[in-house]
Parts: structure tokens; C-alpha cells; sequence
């Protein structure tokens, strides 16, 4: 049976510079299943990560809802919004933002500290996490001590540290050799697999789009292609 984790209805999004105004999202409907692993493509400036961004929460809505879990995101108050996002899921960018005078195991633990967890519950889980990815030797290591993909493997396991039920991922590969972004995907696809998670990923890579169970396609704002053999006006 369909167990939808993500569904979003009627969402309009605009950007006013005051002299300009730019349509970013034109009516996106779009549903996610629990477990599904979703990559978004399409043209520079089509609104991929605009989308990424009204649907996780990071930035708000003109109009339409989201609902997460059930969940109408956009009706919490900014302060619980910020919680929800922070116990519930996770964010992989590809410039990694991790804190360069932080260890690696320091800035996987952070997101736990920040919500609460005690220190040494924080530093157990997020061992764990970096064993899953494969850098429990690099745990000391500063971020600029790490390679590219290694960086990349960290900010994943900051992202699962909350065991959140949706990833989401904006062009996790993008500053990625080939070599190292299909070792990324290989963790990320397991990882999907094995822990039941949502990842919904913004991608211009077709090698990503492979990888994934489904490719919603966007143009000028709107999903022409949801993946599910629907096309706008069909």
C-alpha cells in the first residue's frame, strides 16, 4: 500500500528583489513514499533547489502546504519548525558546510549536542555513524585534512546522526571526481536500503538520476515529469 512520508499540494514560491520578481515555483505538486529514493533534475534556474528548500522548511511559502509526516510543515511556528527539521531529518549540500575548526567526529556530534543529547551519548551515536561511512580512522582529523569524498562521507553521517526519516540532498556529488561520486552514491543507495530512509536529492548528474528509484523532471517552476508516467496536463 502507498505510505507517503512528503506531500506537497499547490506550492507557489516568489522571489521580489523589489525590482524584480521571479516566479520560482508555479503550482509543484509532488509525493514521496517512505523508503523512496528521489532525484530532482532539470535546467539551471528551474527552481530544483528552491523546491528542495520549501519542501524540507528552510524557506517559506507563498502558497499551497506540505505536509511531512503528516505534518503541515508551514503552519508550525519558525522555533519548532527548526526542531522538527533538526529531529527529523537530514541535509547532505556539496560544499559540505562543515566547520573547519571542528574534527570530523565533532562536527557529526554537533546536530545531537544542539538538540540536547548528553556529550557522551552524542560521541557514542556519532561513532556509529562514522563507522557506517567508513572514517572511524579520520574521526580526529580536521576537515581540511580530509579528501573530497571524505568530506562528503562526514557531512552523510552528520545528516543521519538524528536517524531522521528524509535526506535531503543538493547536488551531493557535484564537487565530486566520477570515481569518488559513485562511491558517494554507492553509500548513499545502502544506506537507503538498509536504514528505510527518504532521499530526495537534487542532481544535474545523470549517473545520479540512474541511481535513484524515480526522476522528477522540472522546467521554468513547475514538474513537467513526476517519474510516475505523468506529464504536466496529462
Amino acid at each position: 500500500m502507498p505510505d507517503p512520508i512528503i506531500i506537497a499540494s499547490g506550492i507557489y514560491k516568489t522571489y521580489d528583489t523589489g525590482t524584480v520578481k521571479v516566479n520560482a515555483l508555479q503550482g509543484v505538486d509532488l509525493t514521496v513514499e517512505r523508503g523512496e529514493m528521489v532525484a530532482i533534475m532539470g535546467p539551471s534556474g528551474c527552481g530544483k533547489t528552491t523546491m528542495l528548500n520549501c519542501l524540507s522548511g528552510l524557506d517559506e511559502i507563498d502558497s499551497g502546504q506540505v505536509l511531512i509526516d503528516g505534518v503541515v510543515l508551514h503552519d508550525l511556528p519558525d522555533d519548532e519548525r527548526s526542531d522538527y527539521r533538526a529531529r527529523r531529518m537530514g541535509f547532505v549540500f556539496q560544499l559540505y558546510n562543515l566547520l573547519p575548526v571542528l574534527s570530523a567526529i565533532e562536527n557529526v556530534e554537533l546536530p545531537l549536542l544542539v538538540s540536547g543529547v548528553s556529550p557522551s551519548e552524542s560521541r557514542r551515536r556519532s561513532m556509529e555513524q562514522l563507522d557506517l561511512v567508513g572514517l572511524t580512522a579520520r574521526a580526529q582529523h580536521l576537515p581540511g585534512e580530509l579528501s573530497g569524498g571524505q568530506r562528503q562521507r562526514v557531512t552523510i553521517a552528520r545528516a543521519l546522526v538524528n536517524q531522521p526519516s528524509i535526506v535531503w540532498a543538493d547536488e551531493p556529488t557535484g564537487d565530486l571526481d566520477s570515481e569518488t561520486a559513485s562511491e558517494i552514491m554507492d553509500l548513499m543507495c545502502r544506506l537507503n536500503v538498509d536504514n528505510g530512509q527518504s532521499f530526495v536529492m537534487v542532481t544535474h548528474s545523470a549517473d545520479v538520476g540512474d541511481r535513484a528509484h524515480r526522476i522528477v523532471r522540472m522546467r521554468d517552476g513547475m514538474i513537467v515529469d513526476d517519474g510516475n508516467g505523468r506529464s504536466k496536463g496529462s
